[in-house]
């Protein structure tokens, strides 16, 4: 009967301890899924970021290959337009 006893007492001691275990790792499940989506929302801004700098990058490529022609008036248009164009994009993105 006391052998029993010890194996009931043993296999509850493993269970508690198995039980422990796993809210423990829910826990850490939960707090590294957290920080996942706060990485991945972090990517994205950064990588609309990366967009707007390349798209302002063409339109400084476009002025500087541009400079010294007689089309001034109609660069700068052109520069406005598309600057106009990004800052769209950028609102759209932010809403």
């Amino acid at each position: 009967m006391d052998d029993v006893t010890t194996l009931v007492s043993g296999i509850d001691f493993k269970v508690r301890k198995l039980v422990a275990q796993q809210k423990k790792l829910r826990n850490e499940n939960a707090s590294l899924t957290s920080d996942l989506n706060q990485l991945k929302k972090t990517n994205e801004e950064q990588k609309q970021v990366i967009k707007g700098l390349e798209e302002k990058i063409r339109i400084l490529r476009i002025a500087k290959t541009s400079e010294g022609k007689e089309n001034n008036s109609d660069l700068k248009a052109t520069i406005n337009e598309l600057v106009r164009e990004i800052d769209k994009c950028i609102g759209l993105l932010n809403t």
